[in-house]
């Protein structure tokens, strides 16, 4: 009897197991010309999303986005993924963003959370930190901090994404 009542108590957890990938938060946060942007419309066509949180301050940021830079135009061309750098420098440093990104010949889009609306609602921690969007928005893969290498597990999950290996 006890058996049986352990089983049935499992059964019943069962649906609470069950993880739903989560979407990407609504936040509004700001584009390299000011202008506001609602990260709830981030979209590439169906195609993933890699969103990096860097800051300019943060040296391991600035080397896996460099890293990144090399390979990002084979990565779009191999699997259409599109790279969104977002910001997270307050209000003393934001002002070197802009000229930063433009001196490194990044090939991303980039925006700006001064505020930490979009850190906060994703429970970022620290930087750097990498989420991976599938084709509807869900948060599929995330990682945290930078180690030489990690951009091919990051790769390697987005060319599953596309059903590529």
């Amino acid at each position: 009897m006890r058996s049986i009542f352990v089983i049935a108590l499992g059964l019943a957890a069962l649906p609470s197991l069950a993880q739903t990938a989560a979407q990407m938060p609504s936040a509004i946060v700001q584009t390299l010309d000011g202008k506001k942007f609602d990260t709830k419309t981030l979209s590439n066509n169906g195609n993933p999303i890699i969103v990096n949180f860097w800051a300019t301050w943060c040296a391991p940021c600035k080397r896996e986005l460099a890293t990144i830079a090399d390979k990002y135009a084979q990565w779009q061309e191999e699997t259409g993924v599109k790279l969104v750098a977002v910001s997270i420098d307050d209000a003393r440093s934001t002002a070197r963003v802009a000229p930063y990104v433009n001196g490194q010949d990044w090939d991303y889009e980039v925006l700006l959370d001064p505020n930490g609306d979009l850190k906060r609602a994703l429970n970022v921690n620290n930087v750097p930190h990498t989420f991976l969007l599938n084709g509807k928005g869900e948060i599929v893969y995330q990682h945290n901090n930078y180690e030489p290498g990690d951009e091919n597990e990051l790769y390697a999950k987005v060319k599953e994404l596309v059903g590529k290996k």
